[in-house]
């Protein structure tokens, strides 16, 4: 190996190393946020996305927010999703991705495409109806994902395989404060 070979190759592996803690970084700060759907890997929707509010106003039910800038320099304007309040429709014709011009929310080619797991949806036992009596149902007439939350002995369960983490559910309830509690996928990635 001579000198130029050894350089390319130590440069090769430092930037590596770079992208990669800059990855961790990023994704450690995205626990306090839910992105849209179809949002590529934090680190390269923070290269991608140009703050242009394109998905935030082609959201049809006013989901998708701004983040502050007292988040950071590096996320502020970026989009979010509010799904302590609304949950995300999955629309068809997904028109927050299609609005994007820069990929950083990317339609995959294929037909029918279903985004990664936005959120991590949880029953709260405790506050839940069904699980102190009365009969309630609420959340699961509105999942639009068949299987994702079903009754078991009158009981809501969500299978996490099938949930999308929408936030419908969380919508649909009828309790205050919500029986649903939804988180994002990073922050569960960093628990397990």
């Amino acid at each position: 190996m001579d000198r130029r070979d050894f350089f390319r190759k130590g440069f090769g592996k430092a930037a590596e190393a770079v992208v990669k803690g800059a990855d961790k970084r990023a994704a450690a700060k995205a626990k306090k946020w839910i992105r849209p759907p179809f949002a590529v890997d934090e680190l390269e929707f923070l290269l991608a996305c140009t703050r242009c509010n394109a998905c935030i106003e082609a959201c049809s039910y006013a989901v998708i927010f701004p983040l502050a800038a007292r988040l950071g320099a590096d996320v502020a304007h970026t989009p979010a999703m509010d799904l302590l309040k609304k949950g995300c429709h999955l629309c068809n014709d997904w028109p927050c991705v299609t609005a994007c011009e820069t990929n950083a929310l990317l339609l995959p080619e294929e037909e029918n495409p279903v985004p990664a797991k936005l959120a991590i949806a949880r029953i709260d036992e405790n506050a839940c109806l069904p699980f102190s009596g009365p009969e309630c149902g609420a959340c699961v007439a509105v999942c639009p994902n068949p299987g994702a939350l079903v009754l078991e002995s009158e009981k809501p369960v969500i299978d996490q395989e099938q949930c999308l983490g929408c936030g419908l559910c969380r919508e649909a309830c009828i309790v205050e404060d919500k029986a649903i509690t939804i988180s994002s996928v990073y922050l569960e990635e960093t628990t397990v």
